[in-house]
């Protein structure tokens, strides 16, 4: 069998030319297999009528064989001459012929260079595409990070209206004034908040005496 892969012959009939030898050489080998075996019914056959022949059936299968032996030695000689001429002849594509599906080679024919400088461009968009792709992505994260501060800072600013309307209700507009109100009120709010615990814990011990008086 031939080793030339013979690809362009593959595109054009679907499969490789040696493959097609290969299953013509099993099929034609099947045959005589099996031609030798109707040979050889026969002449079994042929022997029952002559009852005082001494010619034995392990006899004839030997001869079968040997015969057998011979036709496919003589066979391989002419198969492998019979497969040169097809693969040279029949089943090659010559090297001026072009395939219908290459034509479009022949109309924009490319160098191995420019080939090859296609490629490089085709690497370095993908590249840029990639690097593209991760900024966007950068600028999306940061684009939500933004998002989640304007939030915030809408927060603070409705947290300072609520401020500044209060100190309105007290009498105080001026951002100064009102942070010197609140904080005013804070350490009024601590002192409460201390002699409130101060009364509990008065309380408590109160409570615990009169529990240890019972």
């Amino acid at each position: 069998m031939s080793v030339n892969p013979m690809a362009y012959e593959a595109q054009f009939f679907g499969f490789t030319p040696q493959t097609c030898m290969m299953r013509v050489y099993i099929a034609f080998q099947d045959y005589l297999f099996e031609t030798m075996l109707v040979v050889e019914s026969v002449i079994l056959k042929k022997l029952v009528a002559f009852p005082d022949c001494k010619i034995s059936p392990f006899q004839i299968r030997k001869s079968t064989e040997k015969f057998l032996l011979f036709m496919k030695e003589h066979f391989d000689k002419l198969f492998s001459k019979m497969e040169e001429v097809l693969l040279q002849l029949v089943l090659n594509i010559p090297e001026n012929v072009l395939l219908p599906e290459d034509k479009v080679h022949e109309q924009y024919p490319y160098s191995k260079e420019q080939f090859q400088a296609l490629q490089d461009e085709v690497s370095q968009l993908q590249q840029q595409y990639k690097a593209e792709a991760s900024a966007g992505q950068a600028l999306r994260a940061e684009l939500e990070e933004q998002k989640a501060v304007r939030a915030e800072l809408e927060k603070i600013l409705q947290w300072f209206d609520g401020l500044e309307n209060i100190c309105r209700e007290h009498g105080t507009s001026n951002f100064k004034e009102s942070f010197a109100f609140l904080t005013q009120n804070s350490k009024k709010l601590q002192d409460v908040l201390k002699d409130v615990e101060k009364k509990s814990n008065k309380i408590k011990k109160h409570d615990q005496f009169l529990e240890w008086k019972c």
